[in-house]
């Protein structure tokens, strides 16, 4: 039997374009239980595609750094992963 998927929590009602179906795609990770975008803000620089690293650790998993033009968006993600493993999956869920 399979993992069932982690959850994607919607308390924003803007997100960076192409967020939502990466982070859709990273919640069918095994490991991820929850992924929380949280607050939209705006950068000087501009960053043609969707970029999403991890930024720092937080308890219980990780918190990551989306950025797309000047648009950069914090997403919490709660998970057994390691960082390395997270990572992985990233790029797995970007491509």
């Amino acid at each position: 039997m399979s993992e069932p998927a982690g959850r994607l929590v919607w308390n924003h009602s803007t997100h960076i374009s192409g967020l939502i179906p990466v982070l859709e795609r990273l919640t069918r990770q095994p490991g991820i239980k929850t992924v929380t975008p949280g607050a939209l803000s705006c950068s000087r620089g501009r960053i043609p595609q969707l970029q999403l690293r991890i930024s720092v650790p937080i308890r219980g998993g990780y918190k990551l750094v989306a950025r797309k033009g000047s648009s950069v968006q914090e997403v919490f993600v709660v998970t057994d992963l390691s960082q390395s493993e997270l990572e992985a999956a990233i790029r797995r869920c970007l491509e």
